[in-house]
């Protein structure tokens, strides 16, 4: 028969809290990715490693609180540990890639594209592996088309939100960022669960069990401890607020040298041409 399905059990504490969580997540992974732009070569895998892990707990926290208001009156819900901290895995894999593409390749074009693209799907992955964990009396069935919207929103987003972490303009555009980036995980998941209905097998009555919430709440500890860590680290990095660089960086791009050479390594050339005021013509010297 069809189960009676609640997501809001709790009304509205736990999708406002899970969108915190998710905010949280995001402006502190999208913050070390900004970061990541402003430092040396060798200090920016450990930004950006910090940044995906930061998001994907976040989106992972963000996805199990909300799962706490989730209950099918007919049946007990219960969790797979294996596949439900598998899919934290694969939340922080994928966005890693993403991030890392943007970090390394800049927010723009085929690479904000890509990265925004993978870090959607490592959202919705997240989701979907996390939803496969759910041990219940019944069989959940998804909406097709409801399901890939789901998916187009993740990826919309989730470009969006890299695109603005990319720009490097400040703590403003990082809680911009971090606040699509929580609308994306948010509208994600609950379109997802929009799609979902739960046939439950028999017809038995409603049984006793634990619930969600206090099956849940020992796997959130691990999670949300880094992320405390990680707004540790932030905080105290006072470079993550300004938005500015430690150093100036040289230009890298094809035919512009590192440094201009000075006058002491024997070049010839003055280091500035005189400028001609407009108007003036050369003069040529005259045979006379």
């Amino acid at each position: 028969m069809q189960g009676t399905v609640d997501g809001f059990s709790y009304g509205l504490v736990t999708p406002l809290a899970a969108y915190v969580m998710a905010c949280l997540g995001g402006a502190l992974g999208l913050r070390c990715t900004t970061r990541s732009m402003l430092v040396a070569g060798s200090w920016r895998p450990g930004w950006l490693a910090l940044g995906s892990a930061a998001i994907g707990s976040g989106i992972w926290t963000m996805h199990f609180i909300a799962m706490m208001g989730f209950t099918v009156e007919e049946a007990p819900i219960h969790y797979d540990k294996p596949t439900t901290y598998a899919s934290l895995a694969v939340a922080i894999v994928m966005v890693g890639v993403g991030i890392f593409i943007v970090g390394y390749r800049g927010a723009r074009g085929a690479a904000l594209f890509t990265g925004g693209t993978i870090t959607g799907l490592g959202v919705a992955s997240m989701h979907y592996l996390g939803m496969a964990g759910m041990r219940l009396n019944g069989q959940l069935e998804y909406n097709t088309l409801t399901v890939s919207a789901s998916v187009v929103i993740a990826m919309a987003a989730a470009t969006a939100a890299l695109w603005a972490a990319g720009q490097v303009r400040g703590f403003l555009w990082s809680i911009g960022a971090s606040l699509v980036m929580g609308l994306a995980v948010s509208g994600m998941h609950y379109t997802g669960m929009a799609a979902l209905s739960v046939h439950v097998h028999g017809t038995t009555a409603p049984t006793a069990g634990d619930s969600p919430a206090a099956l849940l709440a020992p796997m959130l500890i691990g999670p949300l401890a880094f992320l405390g860590l990680a707004g540790v680290v932030v905080l105290f990095d006072p470079l993550m607020v300004m938005g500015k660089p430690d150093w100036p960086r040289p230009e890298n791009k094809p035919g512009v040298p590192a440094h201009v050479p000075g006058r002491h390594q024997g070049t010839r050339f003055p280091l500035r041409a005189r400028r001609r005021p407009a108007g003036r013509r050369a003069r040529t010297p005259q045979n006379h």
